[in-house]
Order: structure tokens, then C-alpha cells, then sequence
């Protein structure tokens, strides 16, 4: 009876703790995720942190120009249908000025200014304010005949920008003209603002003054009074070639062979006599290079994938119809087939025993038992087993990526 007692007295103190643990469990990963230290936190300091860098960020004169009137042209249209809000409508647009041009208008500009601003934000909110007569001005007065408020401000006004395609104190023209400097295939150095030397950052592939002529590893896949095309040599030219395909190439990379009719052609290197690759590995090649793989596990040595493909047997496999396969599964295979006849002929005798005072009976079922037994063994002998996809060891993808 006392035993009883402590038994049941020990359960109820277990449930006990059971439910205070899982109380307390919950509270404490609720103080972890709220405590000031937590990730969370964190993440949010961090993104808090970028965003206000962002805000801070210092452009030069013109961009910051730019973004200030970008800004500014798109409070024009987020007000493009607005008007004014109570009072007689018409008689507002008969007496004082349309709503398109009112002072109403800019105002409502004004207040959400900079605000769309992610990058230079701050810098673009003291612009507004330092030009806010300047941005009244063009509003009221200069509108009319000078539509385009970047030009206006940035170019004419401020003069810390230039009309595209020239650059420079006096806004001179780039190489090539405004109309395709660089003839196409670069950029001009300060294009745009009142700064750079307005020489040309050529395009990967190009090269010049004026970006005319085709770079180390490219060749004139078309070329006419105004324009240049180049394109990249093939894969296997080591420098120079004179057209498409491996056939143009002046010299071939490593991994490649000159031929004198085809070209550069591919060395397999995974058909010499030595193989390059590790023991326990096996050779692939691939344009300009291989690949070593590792064998199957059950292989010591192979020639390819799979445990068909062994030069010899690892520890614990053995070779069953060209094929290298685990010891132990095939002994676990034995044991269960020995179990499933020994169960088959248990059943058979259990049958006879218990009907064996009525043979008819006892007859059928035992005919029953054995085409149950031979469908079975019928239908596992020559069920296949599933397919195994084969996983590529992590090893082919470090080489490919370090060709």
C-alpha cells in the first residue's frame, strides 16, 4: 500500500514539473526574442543603421541636383489632378490663378519634397530649402517658357550640371559628338555633370581614343563607317584570333592542341596511359580540362560510376553478376528468405493440425496456402528493385567552378 502511495505521490510530482517546465519554456524564449541583445533587435539596429546611411550619403553638385528636381517633377504629377479643396471652385478659377500653377499646388509639392529620396536624402531636403526662391521662381514665373526644371535649375541656373553628352567647366561635347560618343561602344568621362575630362571609358572589348578598334581577345565581327562591332575570341584561343571558332585562334590555351586543319582542338586527358586524377576517383573530361569524380563505395579503383564500373571490390562487397554488392545486405536477404519458408511451412502444418479431422476441407485451404506461397515468391523474384538516383560528389562541382 505504501509503495502504491509513493508511486502515485512520484507521478503526480512528475506531471507537475512536466507542466511547469513547459510554462516556463515558452516566457523564456519570449524574453530572449524581446531582450535588447536579441537577433531581431539586431537586424533591425542594422537595416535602421543602412537606411540613415543611406539618408546621409553626400552626392556630387549634379546628381544632388538631379534627385532634387526628379523629386520635385514627381510631386508635379502626384498633383497633376489635384484642385482646391472647399470654397467656390469656379470663382477660384476665374478670379486667381488656375489650380495647375497655384500657389496651393506648390505648397502641396513643397510638404512631401524629398520625401520618395532614399540615397542623399537629407542632402536633397537642405537643397530644397537653400532653393526654395529659386524653385518659386521657375513655378510662378519661368515655367512657361522653360518646362524642363532640371535644365532650368541644374544646367542654367546653378550651372553644376551639363546637357547630356558634354562635360567640363564650359560644357564642351564628348568625343564623337553628342550624338554617339565614343562611337557607341563607351561612355564619356562626365558626361552629364560640369567635371571629368571627357576622354572615353571604352566597353569590355574595345579600345582607343574613340573606343574604333578591337581589344587583346576579340576580333571585327563587323566594322563600318560608324559602327564597330567586336566580339570575344573563342574559348580556346590563347590571345589573338581572326574570326569565330577555334579555327581562328593564333595559339591555343593549355588543355588545348594546335591542329593545322581544325584548329585548337581538346586534349582528353583522361585518355593517357597514367590517369591524373587520386586513387578512388575517376577521370571526365571536359572542353579544355577534367573532372575527377569519386568512385562508388563499393569499388577499391573503377573506371566510371556506379558499383558496375569497379576495378576491384572494396572491403564488405563482393562481385555478383559483374556488379559489386554489400555482404551484409546479401546475408540479410538469406536470413529473411530462410524466415519466410519457415513461416510458409509453419502455416502449412498449423492447416492440417487443425482441420485434420476433415480432409475436403483441409485440402482446399492447403491448396489456397500454396498458390498464396508461389504468387508471393513469384512476385518478389521478379519485382525489380526502385531505381537509385546516383548523387555527383560535391567534388565535381568545386572543380568546375575553379575551370
Amino acid at each position: 500500500m505504501q509503495s502504491q502511495c509513493r508511486k502515485e505521490i512520484l507521478l503526480l510530482l512528475v506531471v507537475g514539473l512536466s507542466c511547469l517546465v513547459a510554462q516556463v519554456i515558452p516566457d523564456t524564449s519570449k524574453s530572449k526574442e524581446g531582450s535588447p541583445g536579441s537577433s531581431n533587435d539586431g537586424d533591425k539596429s542594422k537595416n535602421n543603421n543602412s537606411k540613415e546611411n543611406l539618408k546621409s550619403a553626400k552626392l556630387p553638385p549634379c546628381a544632388s541636383c538631379k534627385t532634387l528636381t526628379e523629386s520635385f517633377k514627381k510631386g508635379i504629377e502626384s498633383t497633376a489632378r489635384g484642385k482646391f479643396e472647399g470654397g467656390d471652385s469656379a470663382w477660384e478659377e476665374e478670379k486667381m490663378m488656375s489650380y495647375k500653377k497655384s500657389e496651393v499646388r506648390l505648397i502641396e509639392i513643397q510638404e512631401k519634397l524629398c520625401r520618395d529620396v532614399e540615397r542623399g536624402q537629407k542632402q536633397c531636403e537642405a537643397g530644397a530649402e537653400e532653393h526654395e526662391g529659386l524653385l518659386e521662381d521657375w513655378w510662378f514665373r519661368e515655367q512657361e517658357t522653360q518646362p524642363d526644371l532640371h535644365t532650368w535649375l541644374c544646367i542654367d541656373t546653378l550651372r553644376v550640371c551639363c546637357p547630356t553628352n558634354h562635360y567640363g567647366p564650359r560644357c564642351l561635347p564628348c568625343k564623337g559628338g553628342i550624338e554617339n560618343p565614343c562611337g557607341g561602344n563607351g561612355k564619356c568621362k562626365g558626361a552629364g555633370t560640369r567635371k571629368g575630362s571627357g576622354d572615353c571609358s571604352c566597353n569590355p572589348g574595345y579600345k582607343g581614343d574613340m573606343c574604333d578598334a578591337c581589344t587583346y581577345g576579340y576580333y571585327e565581327a563587323y566594322k563600318d563607317d560608324t559602327k564597330l562591332l567586336c566580339e570575344q575570341c573563342h574559348k580556346a584561343c590563347n590571345g589573338p584570333c581572326s574570326g569565330p571558332g577555334q579555327k581562328s585562334c593564333a595559339a591555343c590555351k593549355e588543355g588545348w592542341l594546335m591542329d593545322t586543319e581544325k584548329g585548337c582542338l581538346d586534349i582528353n586527358e583522361c585518355a593517357v596511359d597514367k590517369t591524373p586524377c587520386k586513387r578512388n576517383q575517376f577521370c571526365i573530361n571536359n572542353e579544355g580540362s577534367y573532372s575527377c569524380l569519386e568512385c562508388d563505395k563499393a569499388c577499391d579503383g573503377c573506371s566510371g560510376d556506379g558499383p558496375d564500373m569497379c576495378d576491384k571490390c572494396a572491403e564488405g562487397y563482393k562481385l555478383d553478376k559483374d556488379l559489386c554488392v554489400d555482404n551484409s545486405a546479401q546475408e540479410r536477404d538469406k536470413h529473411m528468405t530462410f524466415a519466410r519458408y519457415v513461416t510458409y511451412a509453419g502455416l502449412t502444418l498449423a492447416t492440417c493440425i487443425i482441420l485434420q479431422k476433415n480432409t475436403i476441407i483441409a485440402a482446399i485451404v492447403g491448396v489456397s496456402v500454396a498458390v498464396y506461397i508461389s504468387f508471393s515468391e513469384y512476385y518478389l523474384k521478379d519485382t525489380p528493385a526502385p531505381p537509385v538516383t546516383p548523387q555527383l560528389p560535391s567534388s565535381l562541382f568545386s572543380q568546375d567552378i575553379i575551370n
